[in-house]
């Protein structure tokens, strides 16, 4: 029998030696018999199992119990009921209500139609004024910490300097200052008429004169989730998340949590694949991150979308994990060779639906042929949703040491890129990379791919089988280009296929900027001459990036023509 069953069964073993009751089962069970009801009469059994559980746990009444029961309530046009459980609602604390406010669920969308029998009813009109007034209140406290938690010193720039010495200047800034709160709610802008928010936990002891490294969590079922404008440390630092808080709080690790829907997200569409790495501009812009610790992990989709900014975005970031991931991108092509540029650790388990453990291994394989900077920690015995048990505690551990010892490097010597979208034309100090899509084809220019033969899914009895399939790993659905390029001793040499133009940015950390600096195209060479500190181009990329650690000084323009 397998592990997470075993687990199950002594749950129920548990349940049954111990309490032939508690309110979790009661509550479920209510609830499913109110799926069930065919008619009233289902309708008011469930009332009752509910107002059961109720009465049997009051210490463990829930958010979610007493919304449901308000709702049998005005169905059943038991006004007095109704009310009764949506002022319990109302005033509910928020922990017992999965971190959200019980008044959301009075001045929500669906609060009319779910409530239609109680509107004609006084009682509502004043409930809903009540529920507006907390409504109001509580978004003022958050428009307030948010306002706090972007509050910078007023640190000026000295522009009048010398080249350098802004440079030096930028590089050395600290605006920051000490924060109020360790977690903050951030609402954030997707467009003109639509917003999210990401979760801020800082560690305890917040020193604003202090780098702290970063860690982003991608959460999973972008499907099924919706975008939220606030978000709670109830939501977000417990459950399956609760080892992310126990190692950052012992690494002192700032942890981010982005909100994705089904249309904003970080693995397909690419309507959202912008909020992550902007999110971390602002952050950055306020928060004393060290730049080149900044990371990226995910569960399921999230680490799909870990592995998708490794593929598509990866200069903000040091170092990209992901707990039972699909390693393909969904919105193009899937370039692996571009895991060069920095690294990748898998957490599978050899029971997940999702990825295949076959399909793993042969990723791991085509990894090493590339001897690329990637690891997989295989778990046996259990499913997809591996962190839901205590057992993956040892991959916490393992994904947090990598964090204290990875460390991105802003100026590499070497980079290699391959893209077939514009907009992610850049590598590190490779940028505005341009497509030439009808120029040939170099013969070095080849992409990867492997075929999985066998698939695992669930059957009608939940059993896990084994399903013989022909897919290809990765699609290819338009052409790509592809550059490679490094520098030493003051000279690039760079070689492209199916590119049209691009950028090389200078750092002081990458040549002599006393000397000339030399670029070589494919062999020709295109830049002979020295280049010069730019300070209108280092404000800009400061006011961009807000990247003290990444930070160019000027750029050279080269055309492949």
């Amino acid at each position: 029998m397998k592990k997470y069953k075993i687990l199950a069964l002594s749950l129920l073993m548990t349940v049954s030696l111990f309490s032939q009751e508690n309110y979790k089962l009661l509550s479920r069970k209510a609830l499913e018999t109110m799926w069930a009801a065919k008619d009233s009469s289902g309708y008011v059994q469930a009332l009752s199992m509910y107002e059961d559980a109720f009465k049997k746990f009051p210490d463990e009444v829930d958010g979610t119990g007493l919304y449901k029961a308000s709702v049998l309530a005005g169905e059943l046009k038991y006004y007095d009921k109704a009310f009764y459980y949506l002022y319990l609602l109302k005033d509910i604390d928020p922990e017992k209500n999965g971190g959200f406010p019980g008044w959301r669920v009075i001045t929500g969308n669906y609060s009319a139609s779910e409530y239609r029998n109680l509107l004609k009813d006084s009682r509502w009109e004043r409930l809903k004024m009540e529920a507006l007034a907390m409504k109001a209140a509580f978004f003022k406290q958050l428009a307030a910490a948010e306002e706090e938690f972007f509050q910078v010193s007023a640190t000026a720039i000295d522009t009048t300097v010398d080249g350098k010495q802004l440079y030096i200047q930028l590089k050395n800034q600290q605006q920051y200052l000490p924060k109020q709160q360790q977690n903050y709610s951030i609402s954030f802008q997707i467009n003109d008429s639509t917003k999210t928010s990401y979760f801020v936990h800082l560690p305890a002891n917040y020193n604003p004169e202090k780098k702290y490294p970063l860690l982003v969590f991608l959460h999973g079922a972008v499907r099924s989730n919706a975008l939220i404008d606030f978000q709670t440390a109830q939501m977000n630092l417990f459950d399956w998340n609760r080892y992310y808080t126990k190692y950052a709080a012992q690494y002192e690790v700032i942890l981010v949590f982005p909100k994705g829907s089904r249309q904003y997200n970080w693995m397909v569409p690419d309507d959202g694949f912008f909020m992550v790495p902007d999110m971390v501009k602002q952050i950055r812009k306020s928060i004393n991150v060290d730049g080149n610790k900044v990371f990226v992990s995910g569960h399921s989709n999230g680490a799909t979308g870990s592995f998708s900014y490794l593929m598509k975005q990866p200069t903000a970031f040091a170092g990209f994990y992901g707990f039972n991931t699909y390693p393909k991108v969904f919105t193009g092509g899937t370039f692996v060779e571009n895991i060069k540029n920095r690294s990748f650790i898998n957490f599978s388990t050899d029971e997940d639906y999702y990825y295949p453990p076959n399909a793993n291994d042969d990723f791991t394989k085509l990894m090493q042929s590339l001897k690329a900077d990637y690891k997989e920690y295989r778990y046996n015995g259990f499913p997809h949703w591996f962190p839901q048990f205590d057992e993956s505690e040892p991959a916490y551990e393992i994904l947090f040491k990598e964090i204290q010892s990875r460390k991105r490097n802003p100026t590499p010597n070497d980079v290699s890129w391959e893209f077939d979208d514009e907009k992610y034309g850049n590598i590190d100090w490779l940028s505005n990379i341009r497509l030439d899509t009808a120029a040939p084809k170099a013969n070095w220019h080849q992409t990867k791919n492997f075929t999985i033969d066998t698939w695992l899914s669930y059957n009608k009895e939940d059993s896990l089988v084994a399903d013989k399939v022909n897919r290809q790993a990765f699609d290819f659905p338009r052409q790509s280009g592809k550059i490679i390029a490094g520098y030493k001793n003051n000279t690039f040499t760079v070689k492209t296929s199916c590119i049209d133009a691009f950028e090389i940015n200078i750092s002081p950390e990458m040549v002599d900027m006393n000397k000339k600096v030399k670029v070589y195209l494919n062999g020709k060479l295109i830049y002979d001459k020295k280049i010069d500190y730019d300070k209108a181009f280092m404000l800009q990329q400061m006011q961009m990036s807000a990247d003290r650690e990444q930070l160019w000084v000027n750029k050279i323009v080269c055309d492949t023509k």
